[in-house]
């Protein structure tokens, strides 16, 4: 089952989420294998951590609630919330394996929160917008029948286009776009 975790940073909380950050990095070393994609989101500035987002395959949502609130910079305090929801990979890979690769661009977390009728369950049909996405899926309840919104990772030129990837905005309570980037442990050459 995948589950998309985004733990939203507390104000104030860069120091101890930079003291934790060997922490945070072992502790998801040990979900190497199930991690789909991760990284931290930022301020419109790019300076400063809002977030953290794991896309993960775990078990049963025991198992995901046990990885987002075991995390060490939640354990810390470093976080104000989490949300954390089934999620379903339609594209099928991981961040690592995004054809556009680790650099260039800008990145987005794309979450838009809804109830009802389901929209957006497939990624965009066009070639570009298919190129562009690193990561995309519905978000559903924990026994994974009902749809309650749509969370993409996208290389766009800014938050207004990576916020178009959902096709139907009116179906959303809310749109969030937050810069995002790859995380993890920085590639050694």
């Amino acid at each position: 089952m995948e589950f998309l975790c985004y733990h939203r940073d507390r104000s104030g909380s860069m120091p101890l989420r930079q003291a934790l950050l060997e922490a945070h990095w072992a502790y998801m070393d040990g979900f190497a294998k199930q991690l789909i994609a991760r990284g931290p989101t930022f301020d419109a500035a790019g300076e400063t951590c809002t977030g953290s987002v794991h896309i993960v395959d775990l078990p049963d949502a025991a198992a995901a609630r046990a990885f987002a609130f075991d995390e060490p910079n939640y354990q810390a305090g470093v976080y104000r919330d989490v949300l954390l929801r089934r999620w379903r990979n339609t594209l099928g890979r991981t961040m690592w394996e995004f054809p556009g690769g680790r650099e260039g661009g800008n990145r987005y977390l794309v979450l838009g929160l809804g109830e009802g009728e389901p929209v957006d369950l497939t990624p965009p049909a066009g070639p570009a917008d298919g190129d562009d996405l690193i990561a995309y899926g519905p978000l559903l309840s924990d026994d994974g029948t009902t749809w309650v919104g749509t969370a993409a990772l996208v290389r766009a030129p800014d938050a207004a286009t990576a916020a178009a990837v959902l096709r139907t905005p009116g179906r959303y309570a809310d749109i969030e776009v937050h810069d995002w980037s790859f995380g993890g442990r920085p590639p050694t050459s």
